[in-house]
């Protein structure tokens, strides 16, 4: 076996790599989490989490995936037989729709292309139609992580707002936050939901829903079955800086970190760097002649940009080429993009040489893979790089 020098490029978008900063945080001895040292963790995170989501309510903290995060939303306020209207934006949102089926939810499931976000005029038309107020929740994707594209949540907010419709608004923000422009407050979310592997930095390990005082109200007649999702213990402990489970100990001391980084790089410009960067990236697409997925010029994601090929084209050759001459990954096309697109990750603890390699490393291997590109491709983004 030939030994591989240097570091490898972890391109997808998510798990992202994680900063020497957060794993040297990440190392230190584990702590008695009933004792008074991890309350001060405990608390001091909890708080720092809140500007991060956008909002001045509580922040729960799980030791799970997001998709954990994802059941804690829809147990912490539905009830058996809920209707629930959700948007078809590529692979998570159809997990997402399955997750709410599978706990006994009625889901209305807007159609969609996979290069589109979430619909605001859909949106309108079934929440004016529903007279009776029968949709309890609005199930939304903000980053699809899949395609490349980025719902516009403040529109379906006020698609909600204008039909003076009463239900909860539910928002996947994965792989969007600490990376995209998100406001829960603001945007009149009700549970925000995400994950640690991407925008906060860290490995995988923690679950979060920030929730609104409307939420928390829906919580108090909610009849799914929960136990360990339950907000109410968790929020009741959070008081005193504790947990009524074992918390993820270290996961914390790492996101302690993470929220100290992004303070000190500040939010604008954190979403900044990455709207920058994502543009870059569209710019070497269009140097080598391909397509990218998003089809709308407004919901581009600043996370990751999902390059399509051409029929005939195989992605997943793309990415097997790049993984084994140049030692960098690259993300693969979920469901029915499966060999039609790749994912290229710029997300998290990324800056430009960071981004010029990775589009070097792609413009090579699709070369390799036969596939006619043009040679302009990295030209094109170090252009953007240097003026912007």
């Amino acid at each position: 076996m030939t030994l591989r020098t240097g570091r490898h490029f972890l391109q997808i978008p998510g798990p992202t790599n994680v900063p020497d900063r957060v794993l040297r945080a990440m190392s230190a001895p584990t702590v008695d989490h009933r004792g008074p040292e991890f309350a001060g963790l405990a608390r001091r995170v909890l708080e720092a989490l809140k500007p991060v989501f956008g909002t001045s309510g509580p922040v729960v903290v799980y030791p799970s995936s997001g998709t954990g995060a994802w059941e804690a939303a829809l147990v912490n306020t539905l009830s058996p037989g809920d209707r629930v209207l959700c948007f078809e934006t590529g692979h998570f949102a159809t997990l997402w729709r399955d997750m709410a089926e599978s706990l006994g939810l009625e889901v209305e499931f807007v159609p969609g292309d996979w290069r589109h976000g979430a619909s605001p005029e859909a949106a309108a038309q079934r929440l004016d139609a529903d007279i009776a107020h029968d949709i309890k929740a609005v199930c939304v994707v903000h980053n699809e992580t899949s395609t490349g594209v980025t719902s516009r949540v403040p529109e379906i907010r006020a698609a909600l707002d204008a039909a003076g419709h009463p239900a909860l608004l539910l928002v996947d923000t994965v792989s969007s936050l600490g990376s995209i422009e998100y406001r829960h407050d603001a945007w009149g979310v009700d549970v925000t939901v995400t994950g640690s592997q991407k925008g906060l930095m860290l490995p995988p390990g923690l679950g979060f829903n920030a929730v609104s005082d409307k939420a928390l109200t829906a919580a108090r007649t909610s009849r799914l079955p929960k136990s360990y999702w339950d907000w109410g213990p968790i929020i009741d402990a959070n008081e005193a800086g504790f947990f009524p489970s074992t918390p993820a100990t270290n996961l914390l001391y790492g996101l302690d970190e993470a929220l100290l980084m992004l303070a000190e790089e500040g939010l604008e410009q954190v979403w900044a760097r990455h709207a920058r960067h994502a543009a870059a990236t569209r710019a070497a697409v269009r140097g080598w002649g391909l397509d990218v997925l998003c089809a709308d010029e407004r919901e581009h994601s600043g996370s990751l940009t999902a390059v399509l090929l051409s029929d005939g084209q195989d992605a997943d050759a793309v990415r097997k080429i790049v993984l084994e001459r140049f030692d960098m990954s690259l993300g693969t096309g979920l469901g029915r993009l499966a060999g039609k697109v790749f994912r290229i990750g710029h997300l998290g603890h990324f800056n430009d040489l960071t981004l010029a390699g990775t589009l070097a490393g792609v413009q090579m291997g699709l070369e390799l893979a036969g596939i006619p590109v043009g040679r302009d491709g990295v030209a094109a983004a170090l252009d953007h790089l240097r003026v912007d």
